[in-house]
C-alpha cells in the first residue's frame, strides 16, 4: 500500500483558529477541493430533530464529606446557598454551623429536574424502608441538580445524567458544578437521539435472553429491560450512538442524522471532492465536541484529509466506514480523544476488529480503517491510492450495505476469500441442525428476530439465509432438542450468502381419514414413543389416526 508519511509533532504556539478558517488557509489543489466540497454538500444536520424537555428550579443537592462540603459552599454565591441541601455521606462534622443532613446507604436516580434521591429512613432498629430527602429537606418530591464531591461517586453510570457533576471523579469542575446550580432554572430541551423498533429487536423473544450488544454499550445506563422489551430513557440518553452501531438488526438506529443521511453525504462529498480535482482523499470522522482539538491537528495533514463531522465518533459504525472506502476514500480515519468513554471505546475497538479480519483476508492493508488518538495525527502513515470508486450510492439496511461493500472491495483486490474468521460475538454466522434429532417444532423460526430462520411453507422444514443472521443464539436457546448450533463467520460468495437454503425438511403425518398433512413425521414419530408405555395406550385398543 503506498502511504504518505506526516512528519513533526503538534506545535503547542499553533494559532487558535475555527475549523472553517483552518480549511481555508490551505490553498492547494486539494485542500482547495476539500473546502468546495464540504460548502457544496449539504449539511448532516436535521432541520427539525425530536425532543425532549427538562424543568429545573435550581434546588441542588451537594453530597461529600463534610470538608468537601464546606469549601464547595465557601466557593458559592449567597444567592444560591438556599437552593443548597447538604449531605454528609460519612460522619465527618464540618467547621461552622451548616445544616447538614447524614447518610451513608444513599441512592440516586434520575436526570436533570428530577433526581430521586432516598436514604434510610432509621425509624426503628432494622427498619429497612427509606424516605425521600428532597421531601424531608425542602418539601420537594425531587431535586433539580446533584453535586457529588464523592471521589467514588454516588451514581456510577460512566456518563453521568445531565445535571449531575460528578466533581469527585473528575468528570466535572467545581467552577461548573456552581454555575449550573446558579444558572440552570427553566425549561431545557435536548434532542432526541435514537429511534427504537423493539419488533427488530434481539433481545427477547418467547421469553428467552438473546442480544445484550446495546445494553452493554451505553455508558449513560439509558437502557433497561422493562416488561420484556429494550427500553431507552431518552432523558438519560446523552447520543453516544454506540447503541446503534452494537445493534445488529437496526432496532435501534441513531437519529441525529439518520445513518442513510450520514452515508449519502459522505458519498456526495468525496464526488465534490473529485469533481473539484481533489486527489487521493482520506475520510476523517471526528465528533462534533472534539473539534477544536481537530482545527489544531489539521494544520499538519495535508490538503486531502477530508474532516467529516459527527455528533458523537460511534454514531456510524463498520457499514459507513467500509461504504467510504467503496466510494473511493483511500482510508478511513476515526479521530479520538481521552475523554472517548470507555463503554464507547469498546464498541468502536470491536466493530474494528471484524473490519480489519475481513479485510486482512482479501488482502488489504488494515490500516485502511484506523482509530486513533488526535495527537497522534499529525505522524499517522496515510495509504495514497484508492482501492476502488464506486459510482452509485450502496443501497439496503446496514447488513446489506455492509456485505456489498465487502463485495466490491474483495473483487477490486482480486481476491478470492472463502470462508473467513470472524471475532468472538461478531454478529455474522451460519445456523447448523443436527437433523437426525430435529422435530421441526418450529421454536427456533418463532423466535428469529431476523427472519434469517423461516418455514418452508408447504411442508414442515426450515430455511436459512446466512446474511440476515446476526448470532443472536435465540434459536440455540429455543430448540428443545438442543440440535441448533451456531458458528461465527463471514461467507464471501454472495450468492450463498444471499441464498435461502433448506436446513431440514421432512415429509408430513397425513390423517388416516382424509389424507391431510397436519404435523412433521418426526414430531409424532417422539410422541409416539413418549406415549407408548402409557395405560391409555395398551391392548390395542386405540388405532394411530394418521399414517407416518
Amino acid at each position: 500500500m503506498a502511504t504518505e508519511t506526516n512528519t513533526g509533532t503538534m506545535s503547542t504556539t499553533t494559532t487558535t483558529m475555527t475549523l472553517t478558517q483552518r480549511l481555508e488557509t490551505q490553498t492547494d489543489t486539494d485542500g482547495l477541493a476539500r473546502l468546495r466540497a464540504l460548502q457544496n454538500t449539504v449539511s448532516l444536520a436535521n432541520l427539525t430533530p425530536p425532543t425532549v424537555s427538562f424543568e429545573s428550579s435550581g434546588l441542588t443537592l451537594v453530597v461529600g464529606n463534610a470538608a468537601q462540603i464546606a469549601s464547595f459552599v465557601a466557593a458559592a454565591p449567597d444567592a444560591i446557598k438556599d437552593r443548597m441541601v447538604l449531605l454528609c455521606n460519612d460522619g465527618s462534622e464540618a467547621q461552622g454551623a451548616l445544616p447538614l443532613y447524614y447518610a451513608s446507604d444513599i441512592n440516586i436516580e434520575g436526570f436533570l429536574g428530577a433526581f430521586q434521591v432516598s436514604v434510610p429512613a432509621k425509624l426503628s432498629v432494622g427498619d429497612a424502608s427509606r424516605e425521600n430527602l428532597a421531601q424531608i429537606a425542602a418539601g420537594r418530591q425531587h431535586f433539580d441538580l446533584v453535586v457529588d464531591l464523592t471521589e467514588g461517586g454516588i451514581h456510577t453510570a460512566e456518563l453521568p445524567p445531565l445535571g449531575y457533576y460528578a466533581v469527585g471523579r473528575g468528570l466535572a469542575s467545581e467552577e461548573e458544578a456552581l454555575e449550573a446550580a446558579a444558572e440552570t432554572i427553566g425549561t431545557f430541551d435536548k434532542p432526541k437521539f435514537f429511534k427504537l423498533d423493539n419488533n427488530r429487536c434481539a433481545h427477547i423473544r418467547s421469553g428467552l435472553d438473546g442480544c445484550t450488544r446495546c445494553i452493554d454499550a451505553c455508558p449513560a445506563d439509558a437502557l433497561s429491560v422493562v416488561n420484556k422489551a429494550i427500553t431507552i430513557n431518552p432523558y438519560l440518553c446523552q447520543g453516544m450512538g454506540s447503541c446503534a452501531t452494537a445493534c445488529p438488526t437496526e432496532a435501534i438506529s441513531y437519529a441525529l442524522p439518520e445513518p442513510d443521511t450520514t452515508q449519502h453525504f459522505v458519498f456526495d462529498l468525496l464526488t465534490h471532492y473529485r469533481e473539484q480535482g481533489g486527489k487521493a482523499p482520506v475520510v476523517l470522522f471526528y465528533a462534533d465536541s472534539d473539534e477544536t482539538a481537530l482545527s489544531d491537528a489539521l494544520a499538519q495533514l495535508p490538503g486531502r484529509v477530508i474532516p467529516v463531522r459527527l455528533e458523537e465518533l460511534a454514531s456510524v459504525g463498520a457499514e459507513i466506514w467500509l461504504c467510504a472506502l467503496g466510494y473511493g476514500a483511500t482510508q478511513v480515519v476515526l479521530a479520538k480523544t481521552p475523554q472517548l468513554h470507555s463503554k464507547t471505546l469498546v464498541v468502536l475497538e470491536q466493530e474494528l476488529a471484524v473490519v480489519t479480519a475481513l479485510l486482512g483476508d482479501t488482502g488489504i492493508d488494515a490500516s485502511r480503517v484506523t482509530l486513533v488518538d488526535m495527537a497522534d495525527l499529525p505522524s499517522l502513515p496515510l495509504a495514497s491510492e484508492s482501492l476502488l470508486t464506486l459510482q452509485d450510492k450502496l443501497t439496503g439496511n446496514k447488513r446489506d450495505k455492509l456485505c456489498a461493500a465487502l463485495d466490491a472491495l474483495a473483487a477490486a483486490a482480486q481476491a478470492a476469500p472463502t470462508i473467513s474468521a470472524v471475532p468472538q460475538g461478531a454478529p455474522y454466522g451460519l445456523v447448523s441442525i443436527k437433523t437426525d434429532d430435529c422435530t421441526l417444532c418450529m421454536s427456533c423460526v418463532a423466535v428469529c428476530p431476523t427472519t434469517a430462520m423461516q418455514a418452508v411453507g408447504n411442508s414442515p422444514g426450515v430455511t436459512f439465509r446466512e446474511q440476515d443472521c446476526v448470532q443472536c443464539g435465540l434459536c440455540e436457546s429455543a430448540c428443545p432438542e438442543s440440535v441448533i448450533s451456531l458458528e461465527p463467520r463471514f461467507n464471501w460468495d454472495a450468492t450463498a450468502r444471499q441464498t435461502r437454503t433448506v436446513l431440514h425438511q421432512e415429509a408430513a403425518a397425513e390423517c388416516i381419514s382424509c389424507g391431510k398433512p397436519f404435523a412433521p413425521a418426526s414430531m409424532v414419530n417422539m410422541l409416539i414413543e413418549k406415549l407408548r408405555g402409557h395405560s391409555h395406550f395398551s391392548g390395542g385398543c386405540h388405532q394411530t389416526p394418521f399414517h407416518v
